[in-house]
């Protein structure tokens, strides 16, 4: 297919999502911060429900970034907490489901019992195709880019790449969504218009929608006009339709 410019048909097949406005939804009600956390994580079963019947094969959320270790102490350890009961709730109905779950992002800061949840749940969904779910955990778009530059450059050092030939191309393979299509779609809730640090490198020709609902109010419907608005947008990737 020619992408220098293309008219969606249909839904995109790879949306992304930065789940914002857990806190303010909970602040909202008198609750913690942590109360609107927990139930952003039961929003997100919904969605990736969703995908199937939207022709959304690919979906990428960000869960929490390598910014996000500046917030409270209690906050942090609540969220960490949260990662590890989710995956653990979570892990038999995602198989049965066929979502094939992937995590992105620098693991070294977390901890070792997270680290191992992820792994096994990666590894017990690692056959399934119905929903590729990427869950963004520790990660941050120049971080990303910085560690795939440090792999890059291991392997020109080891003499196994030529340093000439390196191009986009190759240093996109040593990304951590190396084996996943870019994104069609960034979605960003609460309000906020901005990235926040989320697939750099992946979005450069992503349609972007900000929406003012918080997570926690995301519903299938909403995920559903955002896929349909989608369709009638025109992705010329830098050329100029003649």
């Amino acid at each position: 297919m020619d992408l220098t410019t293309e008219r969606a048909k249909g839904g995109p097949r790879h949306v992304a999502i930065i789940m914002d406005g857990n806190g303010r939804w909970a602040q909202a009600r008198g609750k913690p911060r942590l109360f609107g956390h927990h139930a952003g994580a039961k929003r997100v079963r919904e969605i990736v429900e969703a995908c199937p019947d939207l022709g959304v094969r690919y979906l990428t959320i960000f869960a929490f970034s390598t910014e996000n270790w500046k917030r409270t102490q209690t906050e942090v350890a609540g969220l960490m907490s949260l990662f590890r009961r989710y995956i653990t709730r979570e892990a038999r109905s995602l198989f049965k489901e066929g979502v094939r779950v992937r995590f992105i992002g620098d693991r070294i800061k977390l901890d070792e019992k997270l680290v191992r949840l992820m792994d096994d749940l990666e590894l017990m969904t690692s056959d399934n195709d119905r929903v590729h779910l990427t869950i963004a955990l520790n990660y941050g778009g120049r971080d990303e880019v910085a560690r795939a530059t440090k792999r890059l450059a291991r392997e020109v050092k080891a003499g196994r790449l030529d340093p000439e030939k390196v191009d986009a191309e190759s240093l996109a393979k040593y990304l951590d969504t190396y084996v996943l299509p870019d994104p069609d779609l960034v979605i960003r809730t609460s309000g906020e218009a901005r990235i926040s640090n989320f697939l750099l490198w992946q979005s450069a020709y992503a349609e972007y929608e900000f929406i003012d609902t918080l997570w926690p109010d995301f519903t299938a419907e909403t995920f559903a006009r955002s896929v349909a608005s989608y369709a009638g947008r025109e992705r010329r990737f830098g050329a100029v339709p003649g």
